[in-house]
């Protein structure tokens, strides 16, 4: 195993629990049973289960540079993954295509372009 990191940040009802308060509880990931998707240079996957995002309730879509498992980008949907990842290759664009849904949010689908300079078939 070259590398392993914690999936998603702390759940609130940790984060938020009264008999941590005052802790500084570190980065432990979230439960759920998410697709992951494996690309030349990148792990990609959402996280299971509604927690706070900086756009409000929702969840992340991670990106984890493949070689370091670092941290590489994140961005907040309205809901959690709840589908296997696709990606697909249009006009020398790509993108990757998550469902999501959960309690309170009907299911959906997705779907955000990698920057242009991602964008290749060598990702």
């Amino acid at each position: 195993m070259a590398w392993q990191i914690a999936h998603g940040d702390t759940p609130d009802n940790i984060r938020n629990h009264p008999a941590l308060k005052g802790l500084n509880i570190p980065r432990t990931g979230r439960l759920g049973r998410i697709g992951v998707l494996v690309t030349k240079t990148l792990v990609i996957a959402g996280e299971g289960g509604f927690v706070t995002t900086p756009n409000g309730r929702g969840a992340m879509l991670r990106a984890y540079d493949k070689a370091t498992g670092q941290d590489v980008g994140a961005v907040s949907m309205p809901a959690p993954q709840t589908g296997s990842l696709m990606t697909y290759l249009l006009n020398g664009k790509q993108y990757i295509v998550v469902a999501i849904s959960g309690q309170g949010y009907s299911g959906e689908l997705i779907a955000f372009r990698l920057p242009t300079s991602e964008g290749t078939s060598r990702n």
